[in-house]
Formats: structure tokens, C-alpha cells, sequence
């Protein structure tokens, strides 16, 4: 069939569907001294699947040889039964991704592994490097060749061409020379080591098997899967080596004051997950409390944005005696692409994820409770569902202050001509997405829920304090309009 034919014009076409919120870049889960340790990475890949779903891999190693396998797609597509039985080994790390440096592409799928001149080293990484431009231009001045479009990358050249008494001496120095952001597994013949940055923007946490090894892990809720007994957090700015003569203890960095990504806790993490001591779920029911309290509506139900609004929508019906319903019902199954009919439908990417409940919602008061508002484009359309289902009045509430700039420590976000708080008034937001009322959470508020602003957080996207700049390519002026927004 030629491509002029009418059948042709009128085929389906494939629509990516963006969700409008921010998307971390990965999850990081490593295994020691476990026979089975890459069919335990993979369920703890299993559990870190929303940190990523674009890509998978898992490196094991049984001491000589490295093996692995890695592929596009989620963990139940990428990993069949043969695949894990040939990941041999007793200690193994894996990575599920969600690209920002780096194409969507195989090549840029972890985790990394080399061999060099002290031997074999397997890396996975979530965050991002905020100077791997410059170090990679330094790299390839001085011979190196690069195989992947990945900051991690950076970080294996810069190893290579690091002395030091061990691997850890060697990562370490090498990871002196980057700015950014990493939570980072990797591993050795001998060792499985973990770290986090200095600022320690991305989670990390150590668990215990039955066996005797031990696990680390982007979320506890991946140690919940493999049965595993929660240790300790990894500390901002640790390092942790893990041999059979068992945990060392590093801090190989120049002390700073934390600053853990305070959007993990509204959006990122999942609710199960406990991270630094503080769990995911309270924490959210918790924001929704002081929403209620900074914005008491006059309502009938309480409907979250299904799932991240969930939580919040909870404690705000709590605390206001309104009833909570699930007013919109979330399809599960719905992959970032969909092939869309050749007739338009009305708000169709949205409508393939969420379904309204007319019964729930007809005539009816709304509180749509969500956790973010970017681009506002799926804010105004899920508002307009709720609408069309029968709501007599919609009022939107946001569990996050308003988005005023892009994140450079590890997550997807359109720039900030592309955030709607950032070129609108609320007022103009409000009408833009056809809410009756809007409020999002302020910053006070949202550290009373987190129980104060002294623990150490990063909130860069909402107020423009960057807690690391100058490798950005913004301005002086640039990060001041920032702020003053």
C-alpha cells in the first residue's frame, strides 16, 4: 500500500502520553552474599519501578566473571527466567532509568560495566551531574572515548584514571571532581559499594538479608519485597563498602549541610517507602492537613488525582470532615505511548488514564486534591472531566508550592518558559485550568508537615535557591529573576 493511499491518511497514530509531572531519572537497588542475588535485584527492581520505566538492567558477579543483561521497557518485559538464571553470582546490581542525560536508547542503559586496569567495576547511578559537560569535554581532550550519552559514564573515565589504595579510594577521588547530584551503587570482584553525595538529594538505605548479606536500595519499599530487615539510611556524603569481612564506613567528602529533594516525599518516593527517617505516607497526609488548614472549602467530597494525590486528599478530608471519594479511577496498564484513533477525542491522553465516576461526581462540591501543577495543560483537562461528569463546582488544591524552575539534581523538568506558575499569576492559573478556586501549599506549610526545614532540603524548584548553580549555563541574572518569581 503506498503512502498517498486514502487507508494510509487514515491510519492510527501513536501518542506519547505525557502525564505533566515531574519524572525522577531512576532507582538503584545492589545484592551481597546471596546465592540468588539477581533474582532479589530483580524484585527490588520490581519495587522501584515508578523511579524509572524506560529501561532495566542488572550486573551480578560471582567473584571472577561479570555477567549481565540489560534492556528498554519495564522489569517484567525486560527480565524473562532464562536471563536471571544466567546473571550468576552472589552479589549483583541493578537500575531502572527514567532518562535526563542521555538519550532513550540501549546504549544508555545501566548499570555501566568496564574492565580496567585493576580490574572489572559495574556502576549504576540516580541524579545528575550538573559539570559532566565540561568534565566529559576535559575527557575526550585527553583520549577518552566515550560509548554512551550518560554522566554516568564521566564517572567510570574519571575512575580509570584515578589512583588510590582501593576501588573506594578511587571512586572516591574520582567523584571529588563532580557536582551534582548521585545516590550510586557500584561493583567490584570483591566489593559492593554504595554512596551518596554530599548534599544527598536522592535517597539511599541499607537493609539486611536473613542470609547474612545486605542490601542497598533507593527506597525501603524495596527491602519490604525481598524481605529484607532495614538497617540505617546511607548518610549524605557516605560511602559504605560492603566484603565479606563486612561494612566499612566512609565520609570521604567535605562536610555540607544536607539537602535531600524535598519533591521526593510529595511525588517521587512511594508512599511505603520511610526515607531518613521520615515515611512517605504520613508525611503526604500530613500536607494534606495543613491544606485543609490554609484552605477550609465549603464541599461535598474530596476527590484525589489518582495515585500521588491520594495521601494528601486523605488528610485534607480528615481534617475537614468532608467525605473522601475516588471520583477518578486510574487505568494501570497505560505505557507512555498509545496509538490514537484517526477521530480526535476530546482530552483523549488524559481520558486513557483516568476515568470520572458520574455517581461520585454529579452535582456535586469538588476538592480535587493533586500533587503538582507544571505545564498545567493535564490539570485543565482533568478539571474539565470532573466537570463533564456533573460537578457542580470544582476547587483545585496542590500538595507542592508552586513550580517556578527547572530541577538539576536527577529529574526530568521542562524548562521554566514551560511552567505555568512560572509565566502566570495564580489567578491566571486558576482560570487557565477552569478551577473555581485554587491554592497551592506554601513552603511554610508544606516544612510544618515535613516537621521543619532544619533536617535540610532542596526546594530549588519552588523557590530558586539552588543549592549548587554554577554549572547550570544560567546567569547571575537569570537564577535572581528566579528568585524574585
Amino acid at each position: 500500500m503506498n503512502a498517498s493511499s486514502p487507508c494510509h491518511a487514515a491510519s492510527p497514530r501513536t501518542l506519547l502520553l505525557d502525564d505533566d509531572h515531574f519524572h525522577d531519572e531512576c532507582g538503584v537497588v545492589g545484592i551481597f552474599a546471596h546465592p540468588e542475588a539477581a533474582n532479589l535485584a530483580y524484585l527490588g527492581l520490581y519495587a522501584l519501578q515508578h523511579r524509572g520505566q524506560e529501561a532495566a538492567g542488572i550486573v551480578s558477579s560471582d567473584g571472577e566473571k561479570f555477567h549481565n543483561h540489560r534492556g528498554m521497557g519495564r522489569v517484567a518485559d525486560v527480565f524473562k527466567a532464562d536471563d536471571i538464571v544466567r546473571l550468576l553470582g552472589n552479589r549483583a546490581i541493578g537500575h531502572v532509568r527514567y532518562s535526563t542525560t542521555g538519550g532513550s536508547v540501549l546504549r544508555n542503559t545501566q548499570p555501566l560495566h568496564i574492565k580496567y586496569r585493576h580490574g572489572s567495576l559495574a556502576l549504576a547511578h540516580n541524579g545528575n551531574l550538573v559539570n559532566a559537560k565540561e568534565l566529559r569535554e576535559e575527557l575526550e581532550h585527553a583520549g577518552s572515548i566515550f560509548h554512551t550519552d550518560m554522566d554516568t559514564e564521566v564517572i567510570l573515565h574519571l575512575v580509570a584514571r584515578t589512583e588510590g589504595k582501593d576501588a573506594g579510594e578511587r571512586l572516591a577521588t574520582a567523584l571529588t571532581r563532580t557536582k551534582g547530584a548521585y545516590s550510586l551503587v557500584a561493583l567490584t570482584e570483591t566489593r559492593l559499594i554504595g554512596v551518596r553525595d554530599p548534599l544527598g538529594f536522592r535517597p539511599l538505605v541499607l537493609g539486611r538479608l536473613d542470609s547474612g548479606g545486605y542490601v542497598l536500595a533507593s527506597e525501603t519499599c524495596a527491602l519490604d519485597l525481598i524481605g529484607a530487615e532495614f538497617v540505617r539510611d546511607i548518610a549524605a556524603g557516605e560511602m559504605v563498602i560492603i566484603s565479606e569481612g563486612g561494612i566499612e564506613s566512609r565520609f570521604p567528602f567535605a562536610p555540607t549541610q544536607r539537602r535531600m529533594c524535598v519533591f521526593e516525599y510529595i511525588y517521587f518516593a512511594r508512599p511505603d517507602s520511610t526515607l531518613d527517617g521520615i515515611n512517605v505516607y504520613q508525611a503526604r497526609k500530613r500536607i494534606g492537613r495543613e491544606l485543609a488548614r490554609l484552605f477550609p472549602r465549603d464541599a461535598d467530597v474530596v476527590v484525589p488525582v489518582p495515585d500521588s494525590g491520594v495521601a494528601a486528599a486523605m488528610g485534607y478530608a480528615e481534617a475537614t470532615g468532608i467525605p473522601f471519594e475516588l471520583g477518578l479511577i486510574r487505568n494501570h496498564y497505560v505505557g507512555r505511548t498509545f496509538i490514537q484513533p484517526a477521530q480526535s477525542v476530546r482530552d483523549f491522553g488524559v481520558k486513557v488514564k483516568l476515568n470520572p465516576m458520574p455517581s461520585v461526581l454529579k452535582g456535586k462540591r469538588v476538592v480535587l486534591v493533586d500533587d503538582s501543577i507544571v505545564r498545567g495543560t493535564t490539570s485543565a483537562k482533568i478539571v474539565n472531566l470532573v466537570r463533564d461528569a456533573g460537578a457542580r463546582e470544582v476547587h483545585f488544591l496542590v500538595s507542592s508550592p508552586p513550580t517556578t524552575g527547572p530541577c538539576h539534581y536527577g529529574i526530568n523538568t521542562p524548562d521554566r518558559s514551560q511552567l505555568i506558575a512560572a509565566q502566570h499569576t495564580e489567578e491566571e492559573v486558576r482560570k487557565l485550568i477552569n478551577a473555581d478556586s485554587l491554592g497551592y501549599i506554601s513552603i511554610e506549610a508544606l516544612y510544618q508537615a515535613m516537621g521543619g526545614r532544619e533536617a535540610g532540603y532542596c526546594d530549588a524548584c519552588f523557590s530558586g535557591d539552588y543549592p549548587i548553580f554554577q554549572d547550570h549555563g544560567m546567569s547571575a541574572r537569570q537564577l535572581r529573576l528566579i528568585r524574585e518569581a
